[in-house]
């Protein structure tokens, strides 16, 4: 999917991209609603990633695949759908390699990881941008299978994300497996505002950071 990846091919599923040697461990990585994983955003998340020894596993859901094969825009199909082909890519995933491997994504790719973390559990989540809620719709809430995760969980989040600011996530019951590492002045892609004085460069770079710690204390096997 880009430079410095190993692809993969896995039959009846589509391309798989590796990145890194997993000193920490490994990353079952999806991407959000609207842009694959070419998007620049996921791009350097995996490159940074990398450098702090957790190997990527990126994938595409077949919307996704098919919308780039089409040339035009289509929506994700329901969650319920989504959550099936992620466990396809994870059961796939752990057949040609057996071993600890955390689920993650950027926005909906997060929720669907949460969702299947939620069902069957997981080694782990890391969860860039959580959509909490749909932009000004606080009300709606995406919360109600949380309580069904036992698994360590990290949300790194922008403090200016629609989906979720540090004020509204703030008034919300988590459970205790998980941790939330905000990104100062950051939106849902973690681009802060100029008058900050950092840029989407450094809070990518703080956001791969903090997933490498959560994932190192558990990183048995892979050191």
């Amino acid at each position: 999917m880009t430079e410095g990846e190993n692809i993969l091919h896995l039959e009846a599923l589509g391309p798989l991209a590796i990145r890194g040697e997993a000193r920490i461990g490994r990353l079952l990585l999806a991407h959000g609603a609207g842009a694959g994983q070419d998007a620049d955003f996921m791009q350097r998340l995996r490159r940074a990633l990398a450098e702090r020894g957790v190997q990527t596993l990126a994938f595409e859901f077949a919307y996704m695949q098919r919308m780039r094969e089409e040339g035009r825009r289509r929506p994700p199909p329901r969650v319920d759908r989504l959550t099936e082909e992620f466990a396809a890519w994870r059961d796939a995933v752990q057949r040609r390699e057996p071993g600890p491997l955390w689920l993650g994504g950027k926005s909906m790719g997060g929720r669907v990881a949460s969702l299947l973390a939620a069902r069957d559990d997981a080694d782990g989540l890391a969860l860039c941008g959580y959509p909490f809620h749909p932009p000004r719709k606080p009300e709606s809430l995406r919360l109600e299978h949380w309580p069904s995760l036992n698994c360590p969980t990290l949300v790194v989040q922008g403090t200016r994300d629609p989906f979720g600011t540090r004020e509204q996530v703030a008034g919300y019951a988590l459970p205790a497996c998980a941790e939330l590492h905000w990104l100062e002045d950051g939106d849902h892609d973690w681009k802060p505002r100029r008058a900050s004085g950092r840029d989407q460069a450094a809070l990518i770079e703080e956001g791969a950071t903090a997933i490498a710690a959560a994932m190192a204390p558990r990183a048995v096997g892979h050191r």
